[in-house]
């Protein structure tokens, strides 16, 4: 069995920690607590997590270029430990979605996303690879987007969010285990 790379896209430091954007950090930090796992290797542009996770072996990452930057951390890793693209994951926050909602897909384009750009680009534009977007909202009025995803979640949001992301660590572990379509049964049909 190959090795996957699952990657949660964010930007590093702590003031960013709570962030909307950081969505994706916040999965596989999740997702790593639960099987023991800790960010403990350091690459070039990235932090990861060597290990299994039901009994698949895996590398969990956490770029540390910022968000617009993110295919400069990935690529290199993608490259490094052989991952084929079929067994790339990225965790990536949506703005499209409502807040707490999962979507899965086994391919796809940027979706405006800038993390998500850097990536296909770094990767010399191929897209064969899955993604987990985590819906986040819009943000209310006229506020500008980038502003909104730079916020923290309130009290109310991230009670919202804990479940979704529990629900985002169960919809990976399937990925894992079970393929893409078990993972987007778990999660699509879930939302709301």
């Amino acid at each position: 069995m190959d090795r996957a790379l699952v990657v949660g896209l964010g930007n590093p430091g702590r003031k960013y920690a709570g962030n909307r954007h950081n969505v994706g950090f916040q999965c596989v930090e999740r997702l790593a607590s639960a099987h023991g796992l800790l960010f403990d290797k350091a690459h070039r542009r990235a932090k990861a997590a060597l290990g299994a996770i039901c009994e698949q072996p895996v590398v969990l990452v956490r770029p540390q270029t910022y968000m617009n930057e993110s295919g400069q951390a990935v690529a290199p890793l993608v490259r490094f430990y052989q991952v084929p693209l079929d067994r790339l994951l990225v965790v990536v926050d949506d703005l499209d979605l409502p807040l707490g909602v999962l979507r899965m897909r086994p391919e796809g384009g940027t979706g405006g996303h800038k993390g998500m750009a850097s990536l296909i680009q770094s990767l010399g534009g191929q897209q064969g690879f899955a993604r987990l977007r985590v819906g986040i909202g819009r943000p209310p009025g006229s506020m500008d987007p980038a502003a909104f995803v730079l916020q923290d979640f309130s009290s109310d949001e991230r009670l919202v969010m804990d479940e979704a992301l529990e629900r985002a660590v169960e919809a990976i572990e399937r990925w894992l285990t079970q393929g893409i379509d078990a993972a987007m049964n778990c999660c699509n049909v879930r939302a709301e």
